[in-house]
C-alpha cells in the first residue's frame, strides 16, 4: 500500500482587497510582494542551504517551506492509471482543492508506461502531463511516487512484468541487469517531470524513492537511483522523499539515505466486517520522530484513508471500511496526528478508482474504492465532509504550521489541567504552540480513544496576550463543559489570529474558516447542535447587528476585563447565524451539518500578480477566498471586476439525485463575498442574488433550475437506461482450442529448462512451464499437453499456480475433466497453488494417437514484494506435470496476443487483455462484426450448461445532456454476496469489457464483487456503447444465468466539463 515538506520563523499572508490593492502581513517583518510575477528570488529563511536541492523547496524541523512561504502539505493519494480517463482527472483535483486541500501524492505505473524492454509510453491514459497541467491550474502541489516499486495492490508492486521475466538478477537491488531495465522508464519520469517543476512554474516540489523497502537489503538500489536523479544531467532540483513501511528507521542516514524520510501508518488496519472496533489511536509518531529525525518536520506519506479487500467469502461490500475509517475515525485519529505535530500528509488513498484489466496483484479484486473519502464512482459524502472541515481549518491557520508539541495531559509539563464533570469518561488532551506568537491549539479527545461514552470536562489553559497579566483561564467560563460525544476529537484554540489583525483570546467551538474577505476579519466557527460551545473576543469596533437572530446565541460583555466578550452558543442552533458584523470584523457560527455545506472556494490573485504561475496555490499565489454555503460541491470561484460592480462566478455541482421524490433538495446559496459583488453566475447561468444585510454580513442567492423538469428525475432517468436483459446478445463459443480439430502449430512451444524464476518446478521432465517465461503474464493463459496414448495412461498430476483464489480448467481432448480451485476467504485460506490428481477416463483416449491436455488458467497477478526477495517473480503456470505412465511430447502455451512485446492494442495497454480466444481475435472491442453470431441472450448461460467459455456482446446507445454528471455501474443481479449462502454461489467467472476496457473480473463462487462502476469517457454518454461478457461456466450441469444490468448511481448537475471518449474500435492488424 502506501506513505511531504516546510520552514521559517514567521508566517505571511497576502491579503488581497478586491480592488487593486495587494499587500502582505505578517508577524515580524513585511515580505516585499511579487506583483510583476518574478518569483525566482526566496530567502531560504531557517532552512538553511541545500546544495543538492532548490531553496525554493526548503524545511526545517517544523514544516516545509515553499518558495519562502511555510505550508502545511495536505494531500491525497490519487493513482491516475486507476481512472483511465484524462478528462476527468481535474475533477478529481477539484475536489482535492475544495476539501482544503493543497497536495496531491502520484504513483506511476511501471508496468503501463514500459511494457517491454526499450518501450517507455507516455500516451493515454499513461501521460503525465495532462495531470501536471491541471494541477498548476487548480492549484495542487505534487510529490511524485515514480517507484519504480510501489506496491498499491498492483501486479508485481507496479513493475513491469517483463522484467519478472527476463531480468537475471534480483529485483530491487543494485545488480546491473536490474539497474539496466529500471534506468529508461526513470529517464523518461525525469523527463516528463523536469518542466513541470516549482523552479518552472510547475506543481512538483519533491519525488520519491522507490518505496517501503528496508535499507539494509535496499541501500545500494537506493543509491543508483538517486544517483540516477542527482546527476546534473538530469535537471530534478527537487528534494528526494522515502516512504517507510511503518517506523523501520531506514534510509534517513547512510548507504541510500534520502533529503526527507517519512513512514506510513494503517493504524485501524483492515478489519471490514467489524467497522465499529477499533484499534487505539497510536500516540508514539511524534516521540519517534523527535528520536530518530528532529531536524526535520513530521511526515507521513501514507496514511490510512479506507481498506484493502480480498477476494472470498466473509468479505464484506466496501461501505464496511468506509465505516471503519469515516468521519468518526477522521476526527479522532487525524487530530491525533495534528497532536503529534505532523505537518506533512498524505492520505491513502482520498480517490482509489479502478483495478481494471489486470492491474491487480492476486490479493484484490477490480474495485479499489477502499471506502475513500472519494468514493471510486467519484461521489462524496460524510466521510469528504469530515476531511472538508478539517482542511479549511489547516488552510485558515497558518500559525499551526510552526508549533513545539509542549506536553500532554498526562505529562509534568503539561500547561494546564483538566476535570472532567459527573465522573464521565477522561479526556486527553495535548498543547501545541507556536513560539513566534504564542497560538495554543489545544487537541483534545478521550483518553480511551476507542470510547464510545460521553466525556465533559474543564480544561484550564494558559494565559492570553488579550488579558494583561492573566496566568490562566477556565475553559468553559459560563457553560456547563466542554463535550467530546464518543469517538470525537476538537482542537480548542487560545490566542487564534483570524483575518489581518484580530484574535480569539480562545473558542471551544470549532474553526472553519478563518481570514479576510473584503477588507474584513472573518471568523467562522461550527459545533455540534446537541453540545454547548464558547468562545471569547475583543470586537474590534460597534457591531452593526442589532439582535443575534436566535435566543441560543448570547454575547456576555466584560467577562474578564472590559472590551472581552464571551459568546455562549447552546444546544439546539440549527442553520447560520452571525454573532458580530462590522466594517472590520465578521464573526458566524452554524451547528456542524450546516458547516459542512459550505465551502470555501480560493480565488486566484489578478492584476498584476497574474503572471505568477503559481497564482492558484494558496499561501503562494493568493489567500483570499469567498464562503458559499449550500450545494453539493463548489469547485471554483472567480470574480470579475467592472468599473462600479463585480460578478462572482461560480462552478459547482448539486446532488438532484432525489429531487422529485420527496427529498430535501436545495438551490439557494449562502455566500459571504466582498460587498460590491452585483451578480452571480451558477455553471454560466445568472443566479438571483438578494441584496445584502449589513447586520448578517452574508447574503443568500437563488441558482435557477426547474425542480419538476423530468430529465433530473431518478426514476425517469432509470427508464431511460438501456435494459440489457432484453438486448439483443449475440454470442460465439471461446474456447476452440478444446475442439478435436484444433491446430496449435502456430503457438509458441514451451520448451525452455532455464528461467529467471526462482521458484522450481515441483515436479516434471526438467520444462518451465510458468506463462511469463513465455511473455506471457496478464490474465488467461492456455496451456496444452500432447502425449501418445499407450494403453497405460489412466490419470495425471497438474501442480498449477495462478495466485489467490484462481482456477484452471482441464480438458482431455474436448472432454471436460475438472477445474482445480484456489481460494481466499477475506484474505484468509490462500490457496495460490493445488496439486491435484486428474483422472483420464478411457472414453476420452484417443487409442495410440496424439492426445492433448488444455489447461485454462487463470493468473490472477503476479506477487508484491515487501522484504522477501524476488517474491514478484511468481511463478504463474503449471508448476509440475506427471503422467502416471508415458510423458508429455509437447507443451504449448498461448496467452495474449502479441505477448507484453507485441500486443496490439497500444491505446489500453498491456494490461487490458488476456489470452482468452475471444480476446485474442478483438472481440471486446467497438465495431468488431457480430453480426453473423448467433443470438442467445447472457442470462441463459453456455449451450446445453457445459463447462467453457463463451463471448456474449451486445451494444446500446445512451443520451446524457451536457452539464449532468450521471454516475454508472453494471450489476450482475444473479449475484449477492452479502446476504446469499455460499452453497448458492455459482462456479462460474467473468470478464466484463465496456467499450474494449476490460472493467470487472467476476469470480463468482468466491465474491465478493458483483457491482462494476464504469465512468463516463468509457462508456460513451452520447452515443452507441459495446458491452462483451467472457463468460467461463468451470463445472458443468450448473445452472450459470448471468443477470447483467446497467444501473445509475446518482444524478449531478454539474460543471465538470466535457469529458472525452477515447475507444479504438476493433482493426485485424496484429489479431489472430
Amino acid at each position: 500500500m502506501h506513505v511531504n515538506v516546510w520552514a521559517s520563523s514567521r508566517w505571511a499572508f497576502w491579503l488581497f482587497t478586491f480592488g487593486l490593492t495587494f499587500s502582505v502581513v505578517s508577524t515580524s517583518s513585511l515580505k516585499v510582494s511579487l506583483a510583476d510575477g518574478d518569483d525566482s528570488d526566496y530567502s531560504r529563511r531557517e532552512a538553511g542551504a541545500r546544495d543538492t536541492w532548490t531553496d525554493q523547496v526548503q524545511f526545517d524541523q517544523y514544516s516545509l517551506l515553499l518558495k519562502g512561504h511555510r505550508v502545511f502539505l495536505h494531500s491525497g493519494e490519487f493513482m491516475t492509471y486507476r481512472l483511465p480517463i484524462p478528462s476527468l482527472w481535474p475533477d478529481i483535483l477539484e475536489k482535492f482543492k475544495a476539501a482544503g486541500l493543497n497536495g496531491l501524492s502520484l504513483y506511476t505505473h511501471m508496468g503501463a508506461i514500459n511494457p517491454s524492454k526499450g518501450v517507455v509510453d507516455f500516451d493515454g491514459y499513461r501521460a503525465l502531463q495532462p495531470l501536471f497541467e491541471a494541477a498548476k491550474e487548480i492549484g495542487i502541489w505534487i510529490v511524485l511516487r515514480p517507484g519504480p516499486y510501489i506496491n498499491a495492490e498492483t501486479s508485481a508492486g507496479g513493475l513491469s512484468h517483463w522484467i519478472t521475466a527476463e531480468v537475471a538478477g534480483k529485483l530491487r537491488s543494485n545488480d546491473s541487469d536490474y539497474r539496466e531495465a529500471w534506468t529508461p522508464y526513470i529517464k523518461g519520469i525525469i523527463d516528463q517531470a523536469r518542466p513541470y517543476q516549482i523552479t518552472e512554474g510547475g506543481p512538483i516540489i519533491a519525488m520519491q524513492v522507490d518505496n517501503e523497502y528496508g535499507q539494509s537489503a535496499g541501500g545500494p538500489y537506493f543509491e543508483d537511483l538517486k544517483a540516477v536523479y542527482r546527476n546534473k544531467s538530469s535537471g530534478i532540483v527537487l528534494p528526494l522523499t522515502y516512504n517507510d513501511p511503518g517506523m523501520g528507521r531506514s534510509f534517513i542516514n547512510g548507504t541510500g539515505a534520502v533529503d526527507l524520510y517519512g513512514f506510513d501508518a494503517y493504524p485501524n488496519r483492515y478489519d471490514c466486517s467489524h467497522p465499529d472496533v477499533w484499534r487505539p489511536v497510536p500516540e508514539n509518531y511524534h516521540d519517534y520522530h523527535q528520536d530518530v529525525n528532529p531536524s526535520q518536520p513530521l511526515y507521513i506519506p501514507e496514511y490510512q484513508g479506507g481498506s484493502l479487500q480480498a477476494w472470498g467469502p466473509g468479505t464484506p461490500d466496501y461501505s464496511g471500511c468506509y465505516a471503519l475509517t469515516g468521519a468518526t475515525f477522521e476526527s479522532v485519529f487525524h487530530r491525533q496526528l495534528w497532536a503529534d505535530n505532523v505537518k506533512l500528509l498524505n492520505y491513502y488513498p482520498l480517490y482509489g478508482g479502478t483495478s481494471w484489466g489486470n492491474i491487480p496483484f492476486h490479493g484484490v479484486y477490480t474495485s479499489y474504492d477502499w471506502g475513500a473519502a472519494i468514493s471510486e464512482p467519484r461521489t462524496i459524502g460524510t466521510k469528504y465532509t469530515e476531511l472538508k472541515l478539517q482542511g479549511l481549518f489547516l488552510r485558515s491557520s497558518p500559525e499551526f504550521y510552526k508549533t513545539n508539541v509542549v506536553a500532554n495531559s498526562t505529562q509534568q509539563t503539561f500547561e494546564g489541567s483538566i476535570t472532567s464533570i459527573n465522573n464521565t469518561s477522561p479526556a486527553f488532551v495535548t498543547l501545541l504552540r507556536n513560539p513566534d506568537t504564542g497560538a495554543g491549539f489545544w487537541i483534545a479527545r478521550q483518553k480511551d480513544s476507542t470510547s464510545t461514552a460521553l466525556a465533559q470536562f474543564k480544561l484550564t489553559v494558559t494565559s492570553s496576550s488579550l488579558i494583561s497579566n492573566a496566568q490562566e483561564i477556565r475553559l468553559p467560563q459560563i457553560i456547563h463543559a466542554i463535550s467530546l460525544a464518543g469517538r470525537e476529537s476538537k482542537v480548542i484554540v487560545t490566542d487564534y489570529l483570524f483575518g489581518v489583525s484580530s484574535r480569539a483570546l480562545y473558542s471551544t467551538a470549532s474553526v472553519l474558516f478563518a481570514g479576510s474577505i473584503d477588507g474584513k476579519d472573518v471568523l467562522f466557527l461550527f459545533g455540534d447542535a446537541e453540545q454547548e460551545h464558547e468562545a471569547a473576543f475583543r470586537f474590534s469596533s460597534a457591531s452593526v447587528v442589532t439582535k443575534v437572530v436566535t435566543p441560543l446565541i448570547k454575547i456576555h460583555d466584560d467577562v474578564f476585563v472590559p472590551g472581552i466578550s464571551v459568546v455562549t452558543f447552546s444546544k439546539g442552533i440549527n442553520g447560520v447565524h452571525t454573532v458580530h458584523s462590522s466594517d472590520s470584523q465578521l464573526i458566524v457560527y452554524a451547528d456542524s451539518n450546516t458547516a459542512g455545506t459550505f465551502w470555501a472556494p480560493s480565488l486566484s490573485a489578478f492584476g498584476l500578480n497574474d503572471r505568477n504561475p503559481h497564482k492558484n496555490f494558496w499561501s503562494i499565489g493568493t489567500n483570499q477566498s469567498v464562503l458559499v454555503g449550500g450545494p453539493y460541491l463548489v469547485r471554483s470561484a472567480q470574480i470579475h471586476n467592472g468599473l462600479h460592480d463585480s460578478a462572482l462566478n461560480l462552478r459547482g455541482d448539486l446532488n438532484v439525485t432525489e429531487r422529485g421524490q420527496g427529498a430535501t433538495f436545495t438551490n439557494k446559496l449562502t455566500i459571504i463575498a466582498p460587498r460590491n459583488i452585483t451578480s452571480i453566475t451558477w455553471n454560466g447561468k445568472e443566479a438571483l442574488l438578494d441584496s445584502l444585510s449589513s447586520e448578517t454580513g452574508y447574503r443568500t442567492a437563488t441558482i435557477q433550475t426547474d425542480n419538476n423538469s423530468p430529465k433530473t428525475d431518478l426514476n425517469a432517468w432509470a427508464s431511460r437506461v438501456p435494459d440489457l436483459s432484453g438486448a439483443t446478445w449475440r454470442f460465439a463459443d471461446s474456447l476452440p482450442e478444446v475442439k478435436e480439430d484444433w491446430n496449435d502449430s502456430g503457438w509458441v512451444e514451451a520448451n525452455h529448462t532455464t528461467t529467471n524464476v526462482p521458484f522450481p518446478m515441483n515436479y516434471g521432465d526438467g520444462r518451465i512451464l510458468y506463462g511469463c517465461d513465455y511473455g506471457y503474464c496478464e490474465g488467461v493463459v492456455i496451456w496444452r499437453g500432447h502425449f501418445n496414448e499407450t494403453g497405460q495412461q489412466k490419470n495425471m498430476n497438474l501442480s498449477i499456480n495462478g495466485g489467490q483464489g484462481f482456477a484452471a480448467s482441464v480438458w482431455l481432448n474436448d472432454v471436460f475433466l475438472n477445474t482445480s480451485f484456489g481460494n481466499s476467504s477475506n484474505g484468509a485460506n490462500n490457496v495460490n497453488e493445488t496439486d491435484q490428481t486428474f483422472l483420464l477416463p478411457e472414453y476420452a483416449l484417443k487409442k495410440g494417437e496424439d492426445n492433448v491436455v488444455t489447461v485454462v488458467q487463470d493468473n490472477m497477478g503476479l506477487n508484491e514484494n515487501w522484504y522477501t526477495d524476488n517474491q514478484m517473480k511468481s511463478p504463474r503456470g503449471i508448476r509440475g506435470f506427471q503422467l502416471k505412465d508415458g510423458n508429455f511430447t509437447t507443451w504449448k502455451v498461448q496467452g495474449k496476443v502479441g505477448t507484453y512485446n507485441k500486443f496490439p492494442d497500444k491505446h489500453r495497454g498491456v494490461m487490458n487483455e488476456g489470452g482468452l480466444f475471444g480476446e485474442r481475435k478483438g472481440w471486446h472491442l467497438p465495431q468488431f462484426d457480430t453480426s453473423g453470431w448467433q443470438t442467445r441472450n447472457l442470462s441463459v448461460g453456455l449451450p446445453g450448461s457445459q463447462a467453457g467459455v463463451g463471448f456474449f456482446v451486445t451494444t446500446f446507445d445512451i443520451n446524457v445532456a451536457f452539464g449532468y454528471d450521471v454516475p454508472m455501474f453494471f450489476n450482475f443481479e444473479d449475484l449477492d454476496f452479502q446476504h446469499q449462502p455460499v452453497q448458492e454461489w455459482k462456479p462460474y467467472r467473468a470478464l466484463l469489457f465496456v467499450n474494449g476496457w476490460m472493467m470487472g473480473k467476476v469470480v463468482a463462487n468466491l465474491g465478493p464483487q458483483a457491482k462494476f462502476p464504469v465512468h463516463e469517457g468509457i462508456l460513451n454518454y452520447g452515443g452507441t456503447n459495446t458491452v462483451a461478457v467472457a463468460l467461463w461456466a468451470m463445472t458443468p450441469n450448473v445452472t450459470i444465468a448471468p443477470r447483467l444490468r446497467l444501473k445509475i448511481d446518482g444524478i449531478y448537475e454539474s460543471g465538470i466539463g466535457k469529458i472525452s471518449a477515447i475507444n479504438p474500435g476493433w482493426s485485424a492488424n496484429g489479431r489472430e
